[in-house]
């Protein structure tokens, strides 16, 4: 089901101040950023190999990124595996008796479609299953 993992989200408050450190203390490539209003954040995408980090900005004060840094400070938000077909892997987890917060994909960043399994059925960790608008 899965084929890789595409990216790493980082909550944080401010991407101006945070890129620094991962564009120039680590060399990770800078791919620029994009506002997803549906999400109410706003998004630095940095290159690491075939991933990426995420830099994950509300845009809101009731964004679920502003409500998981007043909980829980800045820091790893969720992981993303990309999948070939979102649908099938949804409904097959869905089988198996995991949660999910998505039961339909949703558009996410960079033209990707998203949807997110909820933490109670993955351990604790918030999970994202992605693909690219072009498959």
């Amino acid at each position: 089901m899965l084929k890789k993992i595409n990216h790493i989200g980082l909550a944080v408050k401010n991407i101006e101040a945070s890129l620094p450190f991962y564009r120039d203390a680590l060399g990770m490539v800078f791919e620029g950023t994009e506002e997803v209003a549906e999400q109410k954040v706003r998004v630095a995408f940095l290159a690491i190999g075939e991933s990426r980090i995420e830099l994950l900005e509300p845009t809101s004060d009731d964004s679920p990124v502003a409500k998981f840094l007043d909980k829980n400070g800045e820091g790893v938000h969720h992981l993303a595996y990309e999948v070939e077909d979102l649908e099938k892997a949804l409904a097959d987890l869905k089988a198996q008796g995991v949660r999910l917060i998505d039961e339909l994909p949703r558009k996410g960043a960079h033209g990707t479609s998203i949807a997110f399994l909820h933490p109670k059925s993955t351990g604790g960790v918030l999970t994202e299953l992605c693909r690219a608008e072009s498959h």
